[in-house]
């Protein structure tokens, strides 16, 4: 279990990041189009996955907005932003936002996800959301980076996440 903060009180996940030079734990998320989408779509390509609460708070949403400009030098990788948001707000987020790179998922038919890579908040007021994390991945789907964010109101580590990949 590991501890982040909101609003300065304790909130405790569910677990811990994968560990760096692991393979990653599938997925099966939701596109705004209500596709499923799973870790295998991505195999052969590096992968980031940025895992926010809510698109819906500014943080997320200038977390979202920084890799999406971010993404247009590095045509070499896929950012996938995961959130419990329905994708309906996915969809409508992508639009007003102008995210162009950036893939949104939506965690809506399972917390599967949250609970595999160790983010999922199992107190405080945001229980049932993840803490907001990077993990980059390489395009064998192993683990070459790891952030999780200690502070819900910061941002991650933008160089040093990219710099992984």
């Amino acid at each position: 279990m590991a501890t982040v903060r909101y609003k300065g009180a304790a909130v405790h996940t569910c677990g811990e990041l994968p560990p760096v030079g692991r393979r990653a734990p599938g997925f099966r998320l939701v596109d705004p189009a209500l596709e499923e989408r799973s870790l295998a779509d991505y195999r052969g390509r590096k992968k980031l996955l940025v895992i926010v609460p809510s698109v819906e708070t500014g943080v997320c949403a200038a977390c979202c907005r920084k890799f999406d400009e971010l993404a247009r030098e590095r045509e070499d990788l896929v950012i996938l932003a995961v959130s419990a948001d329905l994708p309906f707000a996915l969809r409508r987020f992508r639009e007003e936002a102008g995210i162009g790179r950036v893939e949104l998922l939506s965690m809506m038919r399972s917390r599967d996800f949250a609970r595999d890579y160790g983010v999922l908040m199992t107190d405080g007021p945001l229980e049932g959301l993840a803490a907001r994390a990077v993990v980059a991945l390489d395009e064998d789907d192993r683990v070459v980076y790891t952030e999780l964010v200690r502070d819900l109101a910061q941002e991650p580590h933008y160089a040093k996440a990219l710099a992984a990949l």
